[in-house]
């Protein structure tokens, strides 16, 4: 016993334990309770049923939850453009450049900015006499003011932007810490043998950079599907439905409505179908992959 005490995984054990207890509290606890909450009509102030698969029958005949379903997937597009531009933003500022410490934290303040800060700054730079538009006009790609968030056409595609340039920072600097770990004499022995600077990328860079490609994939994409802050603070789903995710939809059932069994089946929904499609991804990552040249 005094050997394990002792040891360095008790003392792992030991700084590990409150965070573990906060997620077991807040994380794990709520998703083992809203399984079986899911299979009721649970209420605050009557008596809870069992309704069995009531609420997942009314969800897909519930047209504004698959309204929501659709945007969220919609929403997926992101993904792979920012992974794509992260890493491409991390290449660039590993290098030693002059001033490449400024780049990186100018990249990475839209990280830590809080939505509400950033959802006011986009709002007003969106709004039909702001500076998007001014500019826009200016030099000639419209013609006339366009109402970004209000126009059903145009208002998810701008929410996708404003998470890409909120995310681009976070994830460009996981893949800097990749980076920095590839050993700078694989690019040496590339050069000498003739590889340009993109085939040294595409044969080096892009397979050694593959476990956190795939871990910030995973990451966007389950962010991708659950987005709900931007949503919510800028356009709460509409013009219409056009808007409407998933995550902003279980709120609305959830938290304003107080259907907590119908909001919990929902959620369950969405649990499996980030499950199927981090399957596909993992399976993707295990049969692609760029081989050196």
């Amino acid at each position: 016993m005094r050997r394990w005490v002792r040891s360095e995984a008790f003392s792992a054990w030991t700084f590990m334990a409150p965070g573990l207890a906060l997620i077991a509290v807040f994380v794990f606890w709520p998703i083992i309770y809203g399984i079986p909450l899911s299979f009721t009509d649970y209420s605050v102030i009557s008596e809870t049923h069992y309704v069995g698969l009531d609420n997942f029958v009314k969800a897909f005949q519930d047209h504004n939850y698959l309204i929501s379903l659709w945007n969220s997937l919609l929403y997926v597009i992101v993904v792979p453009v920012i992974q794509v531009l992260s890493i491409l933003m991390a290449i660039l500022v590993n290098g030693n450049i002059p001033g490449v410490k400024i780049f990186r934290t100018a990249y990475y303040i839209p990280v830590v900015t809080s939505m509400v800060a950033v959802a006011l700054i986009w709002s007003w730079l969106l709004s039909s006499n702001g500076v998007v538009n001014f500019l826009l006009m200016k030099i000639g790609l419209i013609h006339e003011q366009v109402s970004w968030l209000s126009t059903s056409s145009t208002a998810l595609f701008v929410l996708m932007f404003i998470t890409m340039w909120k995310g681009l920072g976070y994830y460009m600097m996981l893949y800097l810490a990749g980076l920095q770990g590839i050993p700078s004499d694989l690019y040496e022995a590339a050069r000498v043998d003739g590889a340009s600077r993109w085939r040294s990328i595409w044969s080096i860079t892009v397979p050694l950079l593959r476990p956190h490609i795939l871990f910030c994939t995973l990451i966007s994409l389950m962010g991708a599907i659950r987005v709900f802050d931007e949503v919510y603070i800028l356009t709460k789903g509409g013009p219409g439905n056009s808007t409407l995710t998933s995550s902003v939809y279980i709120f609305q059932k959830g938290l304003e409505q107080f259907n907590f069994g119908y909001a919990s089946a929902l959620g369950l929904i969405v649990s499996v179908l980030i499950g199927a499609l981090s399957v596909l991804v993992f399976r993707f990552n295990r049969r692609g992959g760029v081989h050196p040249y």
